[in-house]
């Protein structure tokens, strides 16, 4: 029997209940953009929390690797220059949008934040439109 979706509801679970905790008690919302630039761009008392946090995605996704390592298998055939050239793209977007996906999408939709929401609503709307003209306009191939 296939589990995938009850392993992907129990990560939305983690993910859900690891946002309100960080909202509840550090009053703070879990946009990892915004967590990282803390980290690269420290301000005075407000860093430990979040080096400890970033830390916490890095050693998740070691463990991952030792756990489930075909996890990490590319099956896209994507290359390595594709993959940097994407994530400058991404850090790019989260410069201009003021936020990323985790903060926007899963962060302030839940707070019914407008600005969120059409954030949100935009990062959907740019995702299927650039998947429509990979494949319409270059047969799937970059």
């Amino acid at each position: 029997m296939n589990n995938e979706w009850l392993l992907s509801l129990f990560g939305g679970a983690c993910i859900g209940i690891a946002v309100s905790l960080m909202l509840l008690l550090n009053g703070r919302v879990t946009g990892i953009s915004g967590i990282l630039n803390g980290v690269l761009v420290p301000e005075k008392g407000d860093t430990g929390w979040r080096v400890f946090f970033v830390g916490g995605l890095l050693v998740g996704g070691a463990l991952l690797t030792v756990l489930r390592p075909e996890s990490f298998f590319d099956t896209t055939g994507t290359s390595l220059g594709q993959v940097i050239i994407a994530g400058l793209l991404v850090g790019f977007g989260t410069v201009m949008g003021s936020g990323c996906t985790s903060g926007h999408g899963v962060c302030g939709v839940s707070r019914l934040s407008i600005r969120s929401l059409v954030a949100t609503a935009t990062f959907i709307f740019a995702g299927i439109l650039s998947v429509w003209i990979v494949r319409f306009f270059l047969g799937g191939h970059l």
